[in-house]
């Protein structure tokens, strides 16, 4: 019987504890928190987004970070196995708006609590308060692992599943990284995802807590466009967050990495053309021909948006509609099209979502989960250099990386 340790309760390790189990090994899962699941606990609000129920492309599609390096793992356990796992575990599941899929009881304790069953009915060991220090070799292979305390596991394989750096009150610090790195792996650099953005502009503290919806934002990198999406942000007292700000954030997190210019590009009505949009304006300058351009656009904006459009356009506050020129009009379609904030940083990593970077996938075999450079070593989840948007993918891509861990630890000479 093949002896296996899982280094990491998340839901990637416990998926590939639960797989190596299933396939006849003997499992040792160690966490250094006080309980598995920590991380998962917190996931889609509490609710955990346990997979999404897109087709397996599109799912694909959501990864920004190495999305073709899970096809392998999609192929051999993708999201209808996830679904039917937990379902069988007794955990009934529902989709709800972007094919996200939730426990019906909206309770993530009940899929940590599932899985841990699972764990107990396959007699896997699972020690907790338990940290993985380093993984020890014979002749280049596995042999098992040493935690914090001095303790060796001896095991045939070893499956590091650790997280990212995200979250570190769930037991995210980052500990896979050095361990990766001192076994000769690639980390590229970590930086956080799915995270609020800051600006040089002070306004929207001004306007913080105020939400848009239906609206497109466009992140500029040295002034040329690098990525576009609509849908809903929210200003806050440091700048910007919201979902399409958090889809945006991998992205201005790399390009303020390598020290490039970003900015945020906020089209307020991009259901309107500019011709559209300069015909509105005008209705409702004739609707309140007698008020002060502040309070003309009343019907166009949030109220405590409308001086900062304004002064965004370089026009009075105070000037009599009446008195607004076709150039000056010009200039207040011109701000509505395009507010722009400056980002100068993201969040801290320990408030991101997720992590992005990590073991580079270029040193691990994508059918397997196996390191090209040590025999006996397996990865999976957040550890490696693959992140999605938000959606239930990101939980996706650690139960199928697990199943693959699992799977060939075991079968794997």
């Amino acid at each position: 019987m093949k002896h296996i340790v899982v280094a990491g309760a998340g839901p990637a390790g416990m998926m590939a504890a639960i797989t190596a189990a299933e396939n006849g090994a003997a499992v040792t899962l160690l966490e250094k928190m006080k309980r598995p699941g920590r991380k998962m606990m917190i996931t889609g609000k509490g609710r955990c987004n346990v997979t999404n129920a897109a087709d397996v492309p599109e799912i694909i599609r959501q990864f920004k970070g190495n999305g073709a390096f899970l096809h392998s793992a999609f192929a051999a356990f993708d999201n209808q196995d996830v679904m039917r796992f937990f379902e069988d575990q007794g955990v009934p599941l529902k989709v709800e708006r972007g094919n996200r899929v939730f426990p019906q009881s909206d309770h993530a304790l009940d899929c940590v609590d599932a899985m841990v069953h699972r764990l107990h009915e396959l007699g896997v060991t699972i020690e907790t308060e338990t940290a993985v220090r380093d993984v020890l070799l014979d002749g280049g292979r596995v042999i098992g692992v040493r935690t914090t305390t001095g303790a060796v596991y001896k095991a045939d394989a070893a499956i590091l599943a650790m997280g990212g750096a995200s979250y570190p009150g769930t037991g995210s610090t980052g500990d896979g990284y050095a361990i990766a790195r001192a076994l000769g792996h690639t980390v590229t650099p970590i930086l956080p995802s799915l995270v609020p953005l800051e600006t040089e502009e002070t306004w929207p503290k001004d306007v913080q807590g105020l939400s848009l919806r239906n609206v497109r934002c466009k992140l500029l990198v040295d002034g040329a466009e690098k990525q576009n999406l609509f849908g809903e942000m929210m200003f806050t007292h440091f700048g910007v967050t919201g979902p399409i700000i958090l889809s945006l954030s991998r992205e201005a997190a790399r390009a303020l990495y390598e020290k490039r210019f970003v900015e945020l590009e906020m089209d307020l009505k991009p259901a309107l053309t500019p011709e559209k949009l300069d015909a509105r304006i005008l209705r409702d300058f004739e609707t309140y021909q007698r008020k002060e351009l502040k309070n003309a656009l009343v019907d166009l904006l949030p109220g405590r948006l409308i001086p900062i459009v304004i002064d965004a356009a370089y026009l009075d506050t105070e000037k009599p509609v009446h008195q607004i020129t076709a150039e000056e009009r010009g200039r207040l379609a011109d701000a509505l099209k395009h507010l722009v904030l400056t980002i100068t940083k993201t969040r801290p990593i320990d408030e991101a979502i997720v992590t992005a970077g990590g073991v580079s996938v270029k040193e691990i075999d994508p059918r397997t989960m196996e390191s090209k450079l040590v025999p006996g070593l397996y990865f999976a989840g957040e550890l490696v250099d693959v992140d999605a948007f938000t959606g239930g993918y990101n939980l996706q891509a650690a139960f199928s990386m697990g199943v693959a861990a699992g799977s060939y630890s075991v079968w794997n000479d």
